[in-house]
């Protein structure tokens, strides 16, 4: 197995690195204090093709690997977290389900401005009273004529509060449960279709998280996306994407819980000398670096699987959940390494740990990680 970066490879995580560290970083504190969405940080990854990594260069995108789009997503997450998270879902969930599931027709009318960053996506799944059991959704999309009618509601929907173009999955058939989910395009503006409350979240507060409403919200038939009742597949199928960005995100949070950890240890003087010589906190230290690495590896993993062309829902959700479970406990551990300093809010730290917190959550809760592995191991 080669573990070695191509040139290509390594061009665009140093690129993106340099980017974050100079322009992204700087302003993560604020956004988040603000809970302001971060359009200015995006505009700059679209100067990149970061906000269309994987469309096609005829659709107006960056067509970059799955390996980079990971390394990418891990370098800007290392910096701001919440625009990581929006750039993962805007890729991963959106450009590339349309991309695959779109017909020609709407890949050309709803890709080229996705991609150049001039529109932004999200992905309308997750309702109130159907989170982990997709099935039981209550969104319906009944047929009239050459139009569907829309009525429901979706919860905790990341840039819905500002997003242009949506990836919205409604029941068109209840008594078929998850085979009678369909997937449909939805453009902001939409008659019957509104922004409900803001999400105001511990975490990723930049990352323009809320509730979507739809009262008898009328779509053209040309906006089902994929075949009717096929929602279910495709959700599941964008959420394996979905897992190896979300993965790549908690990998980028630990490496900044680490980074600042190292820099602290070794400025902070206690008993006479710095921190860094205690054992108490350099085993801390190794066991992050060991566990970010093994995460690092098991996401470009899932990421060059896919790449291949091969089968990757495991690996995926191995990556997801080792990675956010890692993000987790390396940022529990920054925040004992700094002591006082890492509960204080002028530190960047308390960040790391909200942020921290949502990855073992969103894209499917760890404990449906577990179940998607233990499924494919035991088929």
């Amino acid at each position: 197995m080669d573990f070695e970066l191509t040139a290509d490879q390594r061009l665009i995580r140093d690129t993106v690195r340099g980017l974050a560290t100079a322009q992204l970083q700087p302003m993560a504190a604020r956004y988040d204090e603000a809970e302001e969405y971060p359009y200015e940080n995006l505009r700059k990854l679209a100067e990149l093709g970061l906000m269309g990594t994987f469309v096609p260069e005829e659709y107006g995108g960056a067509h970059i690997d799955t390996v980079s789009y990971a390394l990418a997503v891990e370098e800007i997450s290392r910096a701001c977290a919440a625009t990581g998270l929006i750039m993962s879902i805007h890729n991963s969930l959106v450009c590339h389900t349309i991309l695959l599931f779109g017909n020609e027709k709407q890949r050309r009318r709803f890709l080229p401005t996705l991609a150049r960053g001039e529109k932004i996506g999200a992905f309308a799944l997750t309702e109130p009273n159907a989170g982990s059991d997709v099935a039981s959704m209550e969104t319906t999309a009944v047929s009239a004529g050459e139009q569907w009618v829309i009525n429901g509601s979706k919860i905790f929907i990341t840039s819905g509060a500002v997003a242009d173009v949506l990836i919205l999955f409604a029941s068109t058939d209840r008594s078929l449960g998850a085979k009678g989910i369909s997937a449909f395009i939805i453009e902001k503006g939409t008659l019957g279709f509104s922004i409900g409350s803001r999400v105001r979240t511990m975490g990723m507060r930049a990352s323009g998280t809320a509730e979507l409403v739809f009262q008898d919200c009328r779509l053209p038939k040309e906006n089902l996306l994929g075949e009717p009742g096929g929602g279910f597949r495709l959700a599941m199928q964008a959420l394996d994407c979905g897992r190896i960005g979300i993965a790549a995100q908690a990998v980028g949070i630990a490496q900044a819980c680490f980074e600042d950890s190292v820099k602290y240890a070794k400025e902070r003087h206690q008993f006479g000398k710095p921190i860094a010589e205690f054992q108490a906190i350099q085993w801390p230290l190794a066991e992050m670096a060991t566990e970010i690495a093994a995460a690092r590896l098991l996401t470009l993993y899932a990421a060059s699987l896919k790449d291949k062309g091969q089968r990757f829902t495991k690996e995926a959700a191995m990556a997801k959940l080792c990675a956010s479970d890692t993000a987790m406990r390396a940022a529990t551990r920054a925040v004992q390494i700094h002591g006082g300093y890492g509960y204080a809010r002028e530190y960047p730290i308390q960040r790391y740990f909200r942020d921290a917190r949502i990855t073992q959550i969103y894209e499917g809760t760890n404990e449906v990680q577990r179940m998607v592995i233990a499924a494919n191991i035991l088929k």
